[in-house]
């Protein structure tokens, strides 16, 4: 559960889907789900990149499975379990970059340096008969008033591209999952 990690937030955003596979093709669907299989993550990705891009810089394509590019990005796994998947980050969101700073599983929780903002997001599953409900959810805290309202003013603009990545991102796992073979 995202309590142990982040128990108390600013933001938080939940999205659920049942799909019709046992819990663990949906991991495997999980952990092979690449940024081709979510268009809108591309695009928005894209986007988000263009201040980078004009200033001369180059950002990496998305290549492999989503979960290998956020750890490249800096997020770190804090559990790996058969019914879920929890990964932080700690960084500056509200800057084109991100600003994400490498940090160890096990100081995640207490970190707590001023002009950040922490951020988790889980994959659980849960078995609902010959269904698995798959549910996200994504909690933001920041760790000063300046970094509050830094990030109040980036959450205000990305929420809804945020909230169309993870239903897209779910849609895209139930159909890898439900079309793996039994």
């Amino acid at each position: 559960m995202l309590d142990d990690f982040l128990p108390r937030f600013e933001v938080n955003e939940v999205h659920s889907i049942a799909i019709e596979a046992t819990p663990a093709a949906v991991m495997n669907a999980i952990r092979a789900l690449t940024a081709a299989d979510v268009p809108v993550l591309v695009a928005l990705m894209a986007i988000r990149s263009l201040p980078t891009l004009l200033r001369g810089r180059r950002r990496p394509p998305l290549r492999g499975p989503l979960l290998d590019g956020f750890r490249k990005a800096g997020f770190v796994q804090l559990r790996d379990a058969p019914d879920e998947l929890v990964l932080g980050a700690v960084g500056r969101f509200w800057k084109p970059s991100g600003d994400i700073r490498p940090i160890e599983p096990e100081r995640f929780s207490a970190f707590a340096e001023p002009g950040f903002a922490k951020a988790v997001f889980n994959l659980e599953l849960t078995p609902s008969g010959e269904r698995t409900v798959l549910t996200t959810e994504t909690r933001v805290t920041t760790t000063d008033e300046r970094s509050r309202r830094s990030f109040g003013r980036y959450w205000r603009v990305v929420h809804p591209g945020s909230a169309l990545i993870r239903r897209g991102w779910l849609r895209a796992i139930r159909k890898r999952a439900e079309r793996a073979p039994v």
